[in-house]
């Protein structure tokens, strides 16, 4: 320990952030995508970019499900489970999709989904394969090509080294409201400690938020005991009193005809009343163990809770009305995750999400910049004198050159490479994945032999370049472009071209930053002083050394 509890905290402030900063800046990063992940996922099909779009109709859902239905029964008969989704804000159309039965040695079966038209009657089936946004919000808990469980226990690991080090640089943050209004351009360390005290302090309680909430998505995995022993170990019961109407019904094995889920809808209507629907799901459909579950769109609502209305998926007996057992341990657990999410956002909180997410990021990379260039001046005049760099610092240097130019870059290989990759290409959708992560080792390679500025004006540069052609490689590998999109009013395919350009435009900004000329250094001081002013001097100076 150091000797005085603020020497303390900003050691632990310092290092606690360091060791785990870039893990933090890639869940961050992915995270902050994730808000848009929807439209991402929308821009990544671009065969579904004309006469798709629509908006929820509830005089049009009887005859949808009746539609539905029987075009389930006649491609996929065999079936784990029938979806039939409706138009949301974030998914502007219909689609019908099943569950295949899991072959020998999987866990699930293969996801299907065909696209209603919005005229016509043939659907649309031949969709590109893609992961979409979905991809970066797996990634910012799941780590890719990790195992789950031991990706969601690192993240959790250092999500509670990001909650000591906010905590920690409250404590150190004597002039907390004054640093907010100071910026000092041109002054080296002091600037990068007064841009990581800006990005710190503007989203502060976004910062606090989204840490906490992140460990309490998991808190069952991290801290599993209480379940454990009121439950004897069964957390399966835990499950289903946490949440009777999700419980998974198995198919016994006999052929039973399915109820026509039309027939359902005024149930369903007389308890949510106008309540638009969002999704039916039917487990097990033509057995006689079926279930038809009915999901409503929450919209607005700050919850994250997915409450079924529930039906015998034979008889059509009311099962469950969609009510779970209701406490205010679960309710706050509940706005917690939604808060986490931000899935009942609007446009404009979204946004406000996202931006707080890039300042999120931005901290991150100001703190370990900041600790790069103070050790870096240290080590000077041994730099001067012929000696290298040493290890630490080559490594921190190289590690941000990768991940605060490389994501960015890695972002639009992974958008280039959906269009460009052939339709037709064996496990697409993995290949696209591929491509993020080739494009951050090349990063990578090339931090390990050059982490001067040249290379961080030449990767931001091209991540910059690349990020601001997106609107023209829609433009040249769709059916739409960006002036037709804002003509027919998509506004996620809009929305989508326009962060792109943003985040472009951010990183030739920052490029120019390091073309500009060292700030000029002030003239040495009078060698001579008056007695007054050596003596304040040097009183000065003993202050600042304590």
């Amino acid at each position: 320990m150091k000797d005085s509890f603020f020497r303390s905290m900003t050691w632990l402030h310092t290092w606690v952030g360091l060791l785990v900063c870039w893990v933090l800046l890639l869940v961050f990063f992915a995270g902050t995508l994730s808000y848009y992940r929807y439209e991402m996922t929308l821009w990544s099909k671009p065969e579904l970019h004309k006469n798709v779009f629509q908006q929820y109709d509830s005089t049009k859902v009887a005859s949808e499900l009746d539609k539905a239905q029987r075009y389930l029964a006649e491609h996929a008969p065999d079936a784990r489970d029938w979806r039939v989704y409706f138009p949301t804000d974030r998914k502007p159309y219909v689609s019908y999709a099943w569950q295949t039965q899991p072959e020998e040695g999987q866990r699930r079966g293969k996801f299907v989904e065909h696209i209603a038209p919005l005229t016509g009657d043939q659907l649309i089936t031949d969709v590109r394969e893609s992961k979409g946004g979905h991809f970066f919000y797996r990634l910012h808990f799941d780590l890719h090509y990790l195992p789950a469980k031991i990706s969601r226990w690192i993240v959790g690991f250092c999500t509670m080294f990001m909650l000591v080090a906010l905590i920690s640089g409250i404590v150190i943050h004597k002039r907390i409201f004054k640093d907010f209004f100071s910026f000092r351009r041109g002054k080296g360390s002091r600037s990068w400690l007064d841009a990581h005290n800006v990005s710190s302090v503007l989203a502060l309680p976004y910062h606090l938020m989204i840490t906490y909430t992140g460990l309490v998505t998991l808190m069952m995995m991290y801290m599993p005991w209480g379940v454990m022993t009121a439950f004897d170990g069964d957390s399966k019961s835990f499950r289903q009193q946490l949440s009777p109407s999700r419980v998974q019904v198995k198919p016994v094995g006999v052929d039973a005809q399915l109820v026509a889920l039309d027939t359902l809808l005024p149930q369903v209507k007389q308890i949510w009343i106008n309540e638009p629907i969002k999704q039916v799901v039917i487990n097990n459909p033509g057995d006689q163990n079926s279930k038809v579950n009915f999901y409503r769109d929450t919209q607005e609502a700050v919850t994250d809770r997915r409450t079924a209305i529930s039906f015998n998926g034979v008889t059509g007996e009311l099962t469950s009305r969609g009510i779970d057992p209701d406490s205010g341990a679960q309710n706050t657990y509940d706005v917690l995750i939604a808060l986490h999410t931000g899935r009942f956002a609007e446009h404009w909180l979204r946004a406000l999400f996202f931006i707080s997410g890039i300042l999120g990021c931005a901290m991150i990379t100001t703190g370990t910049l900041l600790w790069a260039v103070k050790i870096r001046q240290k080590q000077q005049k041994q730099i001067k004198q012929g000696a290298t760099a040493s290890f630490s610092l080559r490594l921190v240097e190289g590690l941000n050159l990768t991940f605060i130019t490389g994501l960015p870059l890695a972002t639009a290989a992974f958008f280039y490479a959906n269009r460009l990759l052939p339709t037709e290409l064996a496990n697409r959708a993995q290949w696209e994945v591929n491509s993020f992560f080739i494009a951050l080792a090349a990063v990578g390679i090339l931090a390990c032999f050059n982490r001067s500025k040249t290379a961080w004006r030449f990767t931001l540069a091209l991540g910059g370049a690349s990020l601001c052609a997106i609107p023209v490689l829609n433009a040249l590998t769709s059916n739409s472009n960006l002036i037709d999109n804002i003509n027919l009013q998509q506004w996620p395919l809009v929305g989508f071209d326009l962060m792109c350009v943003f985040m472009g435009a951010a990183l030739f900004f920052a490029r120019t930053k390091l073309i500009t000329k060292t700030a000029v250094r002030p003239k040495k001081a009078a060698a001579v002083r008056s007695p007054k002013e050596g003596f304040n001097h040097a009183s000065t100076a003993t202050k600042e050394g304590a």
